[in-house]
């Protein structure tokens, strides 16, 4: 029987599901060497939110399958994975929907304030009819324009045209058909959608091409009455010149899931910063969706040690070995 190693904790039914098929070892990545060890004998591995390392598998001579519940990867060493020949599966699909309304409610509180003058409200402040000092941006009929159109780029993209008016412009290494064509969207040049939009929403995996894709240059590029909205990886951005941005006025404000160091450390300049709609990297974060994707997760990492899997994976040449 395989044996696998769990590194998260997994709702019981997905516990249940992998001890029909293996041995399940769970283990606790916060104890020095502890998820390594259990490893280097195992089949299959399953788990977020650890940065797995080529140094953590040496000796893992029978590692045939890894399983992220996620859709980005970025913690594995994929060209690594793929010369040991293991399969990293990941749950592109069943946080879409879930991740775009994260990324939308970030477009309406950042443009409206809402966290701030809520906060406003509670601390007792409000006494008398709001003025231009409590006014925000409106959201319908503005510019929207999405780094990366994949999965929930178009889901963005979706929301924004036909619930919003909004026009849609987009840069993607290919075009995408269908959001032209059902959203109206328009695929342009990384500048011309920084100088055009009135919302820069970041939706790419985390690579050598695309961290900091964001620096001071791009951020002086925007409109100033433009806001920055990042639900992708912390990285894609380079905080402290965004920290600059936003205190200089450079950009009107940002919405961010997603930052350099998770948990977003207490002395972060962001958290002073009234300009700023910042959460705890809640993208995919409801109860349906995050068991959705560890069930997913499972019956990839299952149909991988049996040979079957066939969509979700990262690194596909490893088939071809």
């Amino acid at each position: 029987m395989n044996k696998i190693v769990a590194w998260k904790s997994l709702p019981e039914d997905v516990l249940a599901y992998l001890r029909q098929h293996a041995q399940l070892v769970q283990v606790d990545p916060a104890q020095p060497g502890a998820l390594a060890a259990a490893l280097r004998d195992a089949d299959g591995g399953i788990g977020a939110s650890v940065q797995i390392t080529p140094a953590m598998l040496e000796g893992a001579s029978r590692l045939k399958a890894l399983s992220t519940i996620s859709v980005g990867y970025d913690q594995f060493d994929v060209d690594d994975l793929t010369r040991r020949g293991i399969v990293l599966a990941h749950t592109p699909d069943v946080l879409t929907e879930s991740t775009a309304d994260t990324v939308f409610s970030l477009i309406l509180a950042s443009a409206r304030r809402v966290v701030e003058l809520a906060e406003w409200v509670k601390a007792g402040q409000w006494r008398a009819s709001i003025g231009p000092a409590q006014f925000g941006l409106d959201v319908q009929g503005k510019t929207l324009g999405i780094v990366g159109l994949g999965r929930i780029g178009g889901a963005v993209a979706r929301r924004a045209a036909l619930g919003f008016n909004m026009k849609v412009l987009y840069t993607n290494r290919q075009p995408n058909p269908h959001a032209e064509q059902a959203y109206g969207a328009r695929r342009v040049e990384l500048a011309e959608l920084l100088a055009s939009a009135d919302f820069v929403c970041l939706q790419v995996p985390l690579t050598a091409q695309t961290r900091h894709l964001i620096g001071a240059a791009e951020l002086r590029a925007m409109k100033k009455s433009a806001i920055l909205i990042n639900a992708s990886r912390g990285a894609t951005v380079d905080e402290a010149a965004l920290i600059d941005a936003l205190r200089d006025g450079t950009i009107h404000g940002a919405g961010l899931d997603v930052f350099d160091t998770e948990p977003l450390p207490a002395d972060s300049p962001l958290l002073s910063l009234p300009n700023v709609v910042a959460l705890p990297h809640i993208g995919s974060a409801t109860h349906e969706t995050r068991h959705a994707m560890a069930v997913n997760a499972a019956e990839n990492l299952v149909a991988a040690l049996a040979g079957t899997l066939s969509t979700n994976i990262v690194n596909r040449e490893v088939l071809a070995k």
